[in-house]
């Protein structure tokens, strides 16, 4: 579909780019935002480095696990040091609020514009930062969501009571046998409600959530809108970038934003419609809001 990847390389955040995104943004009659893992990235996040030390510093001494997203696909023995390591996770990742503004910065900007985020991040930032969360779609899952292993049945479970009981509680990298959880349905065991394998249940919000974006799109189609993608690798280009391309490349009147500090591109065909950023999604949010 598309004959050649025209990419930006950082060259500094440039001062004639900032004022295009900001014309485009206020030019728009709809803003669809696509975020990644970079945004939570550039928001302080991070999974490896200081912050895991800080954090799993005991499970990398006892387990050689070397970062925040291997640990979470290590063979443990026993279930309550299975859970004792996805507890810490999620109470880390998923109730506690980004140690960077970034989140807070990008919902001012589009805090009273026609907007909706379509995200593949699972660590409930959007919500917790003060965006409406009908105006949310997570394909990919939620940290805050436990569901059956197996699963025996489409349906997921709030976890924030549990998690903050086995955090409270694990001694020695493992939780007490009695707070592991079970399915309520068929008494086997529970796992994340993460999209890593077909055991992943989409439940009725999830599909809720997706008949909400799919009609958002619907509704806009041939306006100005403005395809915001902040931090979205190669990993799983088909949920967000393709379809921004394409929606893009079928709307002449649409402009697409790509925000990656590690690359910043766009088919070759979009360069009239498009702006590749490839900065510091964080830099670029505060300069955006210093110039309102």
């Amino acid at each position: 579909m598309f004959s050649q990847i025209w990419t930006h390389k950082s060259t500094g955040i440039s001062s004639a780019l900032i004022p295009q995104l900001l014309q485009a943004l206020d030019q728009s009659d709809a803003v669809v935002i696509g975020a990644g893992a970079g945004l939570s990235a550039s928001a302080g996040l991070t999974y490896s480095g200081e912050r895991f030390l800080r954090y799993f510093k005991d499970f990398q001494d006892r387990y050689g696990i070397r970062d925040m997203y291997t640990g979470g696909f290590y063979p443990y023995e026993t279930q309550e040091e299975y859970w004792a390591w996805w507890s810490r996770h999620i109470l880390l990742n998923r109730y506690q609020c980004a140690p960077k503004p970034v989140y807070t910065e990008l919902l001012e900007l589009v805090r009273n514009r026609n907007y909706f985020i379509l995200t593949t991040n699972v660590d409930h930032q959007f919500q917790l930062a003060g965006f409406n969360p009908d105006r949310l779609f997570q394909t990919q899952g939620d940290y805050g969501l436990w569901q059956c292993a197996t699963p025996c049945h489409a349906q997921t479970y709030a976890n924030e009571r549990s998690v903050r009981q086995m955090v409270a509680e694990q001694t020695n990298m493992r939780i007490p046998t009695a707070l592991v959880p079970h399915c309520p349905v068929c008494g086997g065991p529970m796992t994340m409600n993460l999209r890593i394998d077909a055991a992943f249940v989409q439940d009725e919000g999830w599909y809720a959530a997706a008949e909400r974006y799919e009609d958002f799109i619907r509704r806009h189609t041939g306006l100005h809108v403005l395809f915001l993608e902040l931090g979205v690798g190669g990993n799983t280009p088909v949920i967000i970038k393709y379809p921004f391309w394409r929606m893009t490349l079928e709307n002449r009147r649409a402009v697409y934003v790509c925000v990656n500090q590690k690359e910043a591109s766009a088919p070759a065909e979009l360069r009239k419609q498009a702006i590749c950023i490839p900065e510091d999604i964080g830099a670029v949010l505060s300069a955006c809001c210093g110039r309102r």
